[in-house]
């Protein structure tokens, strides 16, 4: 893949991405889904990033990438969803103003996954650089069919984590394949050697697309809260 080929896919990305900040944790997320025709946001990231907030009631506060609009969500505000199981999350809440594009970026379908070997890219707001929202890329090392995960050659810095994983299609635009979990570092010679990144499938943002498209035809009310 050419650098401008990945310039071009992190510029497609931007808009649809945002800082996420509690008292306790700061990670990343990005817009997967609309309903009531666009009123209704949700954002993903990981579980880990909200399981706080999300127990506790805490405020949480977004900062859009692309223009440094922010937010701030109080438990009033919004419907938290958490997946501890896959460490995947959602944040719906009402759009407003908030600078958000109007579609959502393309995923991959639930039942597809990618072979080992393909290069992937991700992004996010890496606790080395709060304000700067980083590229990082890697190949994709196993596919694991149990946990409906990723392992990718290459590194997830803490703040990374609920960013967007993706791959560039022929025409050059952006695929969403999962959301970033976590960072495995060699540890058995001792020392934090080079590891291995944890991506959960796109897949498991499923079950809140739906939630939110029940929203839209006024059949469900809000999704289930944890806070």
């Amino acid at each position: 893949m050419s650098d401008v080929a990945w310039q071009h896919a992190v510029e497609i990305l931007r808009p649809h991405v945002v800082r996420i900040s509690t008292p306790e944790h700061s990670g990343t997320g990005f817009l997967f889904a609309y309903a009531a025709g666009g009123g209704i946001c949700g954002i993903a990231t990981a579980a880990h990033a909200l399981a706080q907030a999300s127990l506790w009631e805490q405020p949480i506060r977004l900062e859009h990438a692309a223009s440094g609009a922010e937010r701030l969500l109080r438990p009033d505000d919004r419907s938290i969803v958490v997946d501890e199981k896959t460490d995947t999350a959602a944040v719906v809440f009402l759009r407003d103003d908030f600078p958000l594009p109007d579609d959502v970026l393309v995923s991959t379908p639930e039942e597809v996954n990618f072979r080992v070997g393909i290069e992937i890219g991700w992004v996010g707001f890496p606790s080395v650089a709060r304000t700067q929202l980083c590229f990082f890329s890697g190949r994709i090392s196993a596919w694991l069919e149990q946990e409906q995960s990723y392992l990718a050659d290459g590194v997830a810095i803490n703040g990374v984590s609920g960013g967007p994983a993706f791959h560039v299609d022929e025409e050059g635009r952006p695929v969403l394949l999962g959301v970033v979990s976590a960072y495995l570092p060699n540890k058995a010679a001792g020392g934090s050697l080079p590891g291995l990144s944890v991506v959960q499938h796109i897949g498991h943002l499923e079950k809140w697309v739906v939630s939110l498209r029940s929203l839209e035809q006024g059949s469900a009310g809000t999704p289930s809260s944890a806070g």
